[in-house]
């Protein structure tokens, strides 16, 4: 238990010294890492799933008319890109909200310290520079936690492309063959 309390107590440093709004910044982080990790699971397992039954269906389509492929097909490719992007566009709301949240932190931060040299009457370098490294804070943590989910869900965008295509060439060999 005591190594629990060394990775938790710094951790609660960090969030002290960030301010509440810090704690708003992990929050939407955490909600976004799930939903990541929630439709990279979601592709390599369900997805797969979903494109082999569509094929098999697909298959069974060969005594169709023209027209009724045409349109089954364009159903059955609606319905797979709609389940792949599901949570996408949420999770890049989350990535700007990540980013605003930091920018919000640093405003109160920076309303914190100004607060508190009027009040004082001080104008000590060091309180100033300390005020502001600590306004900076949630500006850090919400550029990091934006930047990591930014990159995840352009690959992730990349991949639902990527599987939509399949399905389509699939589609496509079998209206040919």
């Amino acid at each position: 238990m005591p190594a629990l309390r060394t990775l938790v107590w710094p951790v609660q440093d960090f969030l002290a010294l960030g301010g509440p709004v810090l704690f708003a910044v992990m929050l939407v982080t955490f909600v976004m890492w799930f939903l990541i990790a929630e439709r990279y699971w979601y592709f390599a397992t369900w997805s797969p799933r979903a494109m082999r039954h569509y094929a098999r269906l697909w298959r069974r389509q060969d005594d169709a008319p023209a027209w009724r492929r045409r349109a089954v097909r364009r159903c059955w490719l609606s319905e797979y890109r709609v389940a792949n992007e599901r949570r996408l566009a949420l999770i890049r709301a989350l990535v700007r909200l990540s980013l605003l949240l930091g920018l919000l932190g640093t405003v109160v931060g920076m309303i914190e310290v100004f607060d508190a040299l009027a009040s004082t009457g001080s104008s000590d370098a060091r309180t100033i520079a300390s005020g502001v490294s600590r306004a900076t804070i949630p500006t850090m943590a919400g550029m990091v936690a934006a930047l990591s989910g930014f990159y995840f869900s352009v690959h992730l965008r990349h991949r639902e492309k990527r599987m939509l295509g399949q399905l389509e060439e699939h589609f496509h060999r079998g209206a040919a063959g």
